[in-house]
């Protein structure tokens, strides 16, 4: 059969249920085939959002992302979205056709494009290796965690081959954990410190570590917190104090920066995670898990770095711990704390809302989309100014609920993140908040969400700006007509691509949402919200300091 045909076939019998892309004449034979193989076909409007969404469906989803893309053009155009795939080390899989004539108008060095990704890049070289070389493609990328972009040359896509046979679904990295020796010294260390906080990570989430997380935080007295990227991970613990870093509650982040013993559980210990290194008090013990050995201490020195699977090197810590540890009760665990905690959350804090002259305070504004929409939800930010208040001021059930495509620190990914993480979960609402100027840039995406009619509310914080780069340089006194623009009216666009829409600039405004939800939501909603440009993310000062 046609190898184009083939490895279509080749990708299906990987376990693939969904893939997303762009077709052209490159890459035509093989998306047809692989639909014809049973899996669902996503088409984006570019070629970064279509790599965005296999990105956000595989970390909504834990499986395999899938995307295709035509040569030359269509690679380049994926760019964004590969780069930030693959500094997230998502396994996924960019399936590109590829024109190897050095005179063809298509010709580009893909696997130079690869290379200035961060993703791995492989190459299809001959029709005889082609479905092997594409099963082994998918093992690099789920066995390593790891982005691939696999080039399909036309030549060897209009070759023959024998069809494909005996594949096996890659299985994941093998969960073994640290070493014990590494195992007994932290377990000792857990038993002696009087503040311990274990700080879970996306590593976390990935080794579906919050059992052994939470009971080894109830076995040694520690309080539990999360990177932005793991938010959610241990929700409805009484103990979870919540995300670490530029999002940390005040309450929050007085903890964390009391305790004496932080162990990080695949986190990397970024500058993000820790406010540059000021949030871990410079009298704590820092210990780091994680798979990956150039992980330990990459981002901050760690007294102590074990390379392990983080549930197993959880579940070994609490046999380690064993019998003859101490009562938790007299640590910092008390009747007293678990009220502050109760009350630490950004919906408890008190602020002034500014809500007026037909603009609604953004912080108003999540606050009450908490309250209305169902507690059982996906959500995906953009990045900008405005990207803290939805995980600040709503909470999402468990760790694979919220998608933060932010590695790379683009916008403009939020309105396809938010498309994968709803075709991963069709079973929940899936809210996705997004700026003014990453909407713009995300636009196309819009018409798929409407297309698709997918079970979605897209909320775009409005302030016509650019508003980080306002507020950052707002000292200065500068002009501002680069980072500000004339109103744009997204309720009009949403509705000329299907979908439903309201202007939204005070609560009242928001008894749209309300009906939407009672007449069972049928097509995705926009919310153009008109928020007080004048509101500076808690965040953000924090962010830049040093810049």
């Amino acid at each position: 059969m046609r190898v184009a045909e083939a490895i279509g076939r080749a990708v299906a019998r990987l376990g693939t249920r969904d893939f997303f892309g762009l077709v052209g004449s490159g890459n035509f034979h093989l998306a047809n085939e692989m639909q014809a193989s049973g899996m669902r076909y996503v088409g984006a409007r570019h070629e970064t959002g279509a790599v965005t969404m296999a990105d956000a469906y595989a970390r909504a989803s834990g499986r395999l992302g899938v995307c295709t893309v035509h040569q030359g053009p269509g690679v380049t155009n994926a760019l964004t979205g590969l780069t930030e795939a693959a500094k997230t080390r998502t396994p996924l899989l960019l399936l590109a056709a590829e024109a190897t004539a050095p005179l063809s108008n298509f010709f580009i060095d893909e696997e130079g494009a690869a290379k200035v990704a961060g993703a791995v890049h492989r190459r299809l070289s001959s029709p005889a290796a082609a479905v092997k070389e594409i099963a082994d493609a998918a093992r690099i990328a789920v066995g390593e965690r790891r982005t691939v972009l696999i080039s399909l040359p036309l030549e060897v896509q209009a070759g023959e081959c024998e069809p494909p046979d005996g594949l096996e679904e890659p299985a994941p990295p093998e969960a073994k954990a640290a070493p014990a020796t590494d195992v007994e010294t932290l377990a000792r260390w857990l038993e002696t410190a009087e503040r311990p906080l274990l700080l879970a990570g996306r590593g976390a989430v990935l080794s579906s570590a919050r059992e052994p997380l939470e009971r080894l935080a109830d076995q040694t007295g520690a309080l539990l917190a999360t990177t932005a990227v793991a938010d959610g991970l241990f929700a409805g613990n009484p103990w979870y104090i919540g995300i670490s870093g530029g999002f940390a509650s005040p309450v929050g982040a007085e903890l964390i920066a009391a305790s004496d013993l932080v162990v990080a559980f695949g986190a990397s210990l970024n500058m993000w995670t820790t406010r540059r290194g000021r949030l871990i008090g410079p009298g704590a013990k820092v210990a780091q898990v994680d798979l990956e050995a150039n992980a330990l201490g990459a981002h901050r020195a760690v007294e102590l770095g074990l390379v392990g699977d983080v549930a197993a090197t959880a579940r070994a810590l609490c046999a380690a711990l064993g019998s003859h540890r101490s009562d938790p009760s007299h640590r910092w665990r008390s009747d007293g704390l678990a009220e502050r905690i109760r009350h630490a959350g950004w919906r408890e804090q008190e602020f002034e809302d500014l809500s007026g002259g037909g603009r609604i305070d953004p912080r108003t504004l999540t606050i009450a989309l908490h309250g209305l929409l169902p507690q059982m939800r996906m959500l995906a930010v953009d990045s900008g100014h405005f990207m803290g208040w939805a995980p600040m001021f709503m909470d999402v059930p468990d760790g694979r609920s919220f998608v933060f495509t932010q590695s790379f620190m683009s916008i403009g990914l939020g309105m396809a993140t938010g498309i994968g993480a709803a075709i991963a979960r069709p079973d929940r609402l899936t809210v996705v908040a997004l700026g003014d100027g990453g909407a713009l840039m995300g636009l196309p995406e819009l018409e798929t969400l409407g297309r698709l009619g997918l079970d979605a509310l897209v909320v775009v914080y409005n302030d016509a700006s650019y508003a980080a780069e306002v507020h950052h340089f707002a000292h200065e006194q500068p002009r501002m007509d680069t980072v500000r623009f004339p109103e744009t009216d997204f309720a009009s666009l949403a509705r000329a691509v299907g979908m439903e829409a309201a202007t939204v600039r005070s609560l009242d405004d928001m008894e749209v949402v309300r009906d939407w939800l009672n007449h069972g939501r049928p097509k995705p909603l926009l919310l153009d919200a008109k928020v007080v440009p004048t509101v500076v993310a808690e965040w953000l000062e924090e962010a830049f300091r040093g810049h």
